[in-house]
């Protein structure tokens, strides 16, 4: 009787656990897509699908494939493994809130918009494994507020801060030219004071300074400045962020913002001072050709070089010489007279090029002795 009761019992409770695990395999809808050389998702999927394959194969997401992966949104495991994926959109997966596992690993992923990951309320898994990723902003994981493991192994990442409202317990960060500088101590604290297992902590290792090679992310000694130094990097990683996402009015401003304002000082002291010198000696050269101007012009008029002719050369031959007689000779003489004197006085020229004689000889003494 008392095992009759038993039965009676468990025999409700037992059929309803049974019926609780056929339920579930019958939800559990898989379809594998792999190396079918797509390059588009396929529309003509079974709309009540939960995981997803479709991993080696072209596939870019790009607006099609957005449009039509939001027809898919009982799933829970979506893989796109080896694709041709560059970058993550706006609202990629809002329509996913079911979506669990997203696996994107060995893709050309290098840039991934803010709110890429808006809508994906339920994941617990996101690789992003073996990509191009050089910097990530820490609200875009904002909305994952169950995630648990987040693999970003193997891409170009030297720095990343970590948000508040960030609760993984694994993260797997190795494969990285990690920057051990003070812009990775907010990092490296969050994984020394939070429950995150950082898997494979012995080779998760500074890329640079040299000095900091052998040490791992999370056991880096820091210097006292860094604790000084980090309100300050919040502002140099949103400058960066918002760069990488090529909006350039927000570039244009954090520009403005992110800039030292000793710094700003500095550079226009420098560039006033050199305006007031540039100015004065524009100034002062100005005045100097005003006053010299006239000058040079009076100068230049009154300098009128001319060639000297035969009479002329005479006449300061004989006022050299000292010759009284020269003097007094009256203007009216005989011309033939003048050109035998003349040919005497200048018998000792071999060749007469034109050119005027010395005034320094002593032409009389030479007309005597000849």
């Amino acid at each position: 009787m008392k095992i009759t009761c038993i039965t009676i019992f468990f025999w409700p409770l037992s059929m309803t656990l049974s019926s609780d695990e056929s339920q579930a395999s019958k939800t559990e809808v898989k379809c594998n897509f792999t190396e079918k050389n797509y390059s588009l998702i396929p529309a003509d999927i079974n709309k009540d699908v939960t995981i997803l394959d479709l991993s080696y194969n072209k596939i870019t997401l790009n607006v099609t494939d957005v449009s039509i992966l939001q027809m898919y949104f009982l799933l829970t495991e979506l893989y796109l493994i080896e694709n041709k994926v560059s970058i993550l959109h706006n609202n990629s997966f809002d329509n996913l809130s079911n979506l669990e596992i997203l696996n994107i690993c060995r893709n050309s992923i290098y840039a991934i918009q803010q709110g890429a990951f808006i809508g994906l309320n339920k994941l617990k898994q996101l690789h992003l494994c073996q990509n191009k990723i050089v910097q990530l902003d820490p609200d875009m994981f904002v909305p994952l507020k169950n995630l648990i493991l987040l693999n970003l192994q193997g891409n170009l990442i030297s720095s990343f801060d970590v948000p508040q409202l960030f609760h993984l317990e694994l993260i797997i960060l190795y494969g990285n030219p990690w920057n051990c500088s003070c812009r990775l101590f907010n990092l490296q604290k969050w994984l020394n004071t939070s429950n995150v297992t950082l898997e494979n902590e012995n080779i998760t290792m500074c890329s640079n300074p040299n000095i900091l090679k052998s040490y791992s992310i999370k056991t880096v000694p820091y210097k006292a400045k860094c604790h000084s130094k980090f309100s300050s990097s919040i502002t140099e990683e949103l400058y960066v962020y918002f760069k990488s996402i090529n909006n350039s009015t927000f570039n244009h401003s954090l520009n403005n913002l992110t800039r030292n304002s000793e710094h700003e000082r500095f550079g226009k002291s420098w560039a006033f001072l050199v305006g007031v010198i540039v100015s004065v000696l524009t100034t002062s050269l100005l005045i100097f050709i005003a006053i010299k101007c006239p000058v040079w012009y009076n100068f230049l008029l009154s300098y009128n070089h001319h060639r000297l002719e035969e009479h002329e050369a005479e006449i300061h031959e004989d006022s050299f010489t000292g010759n009284p007689s020269s003097l007094s000779q009256p203007p009216d003489t005989n011309s033939e007279e003048t050109s035998v004197i003349f040919e005497q006085q200048h018998s000792f020229v071999v060749d007469d090029d034109g050119f005027i004689e010395d005034k320094y000889i002593d032409t009389h003494e030479l007309h005597e002795e000849n």
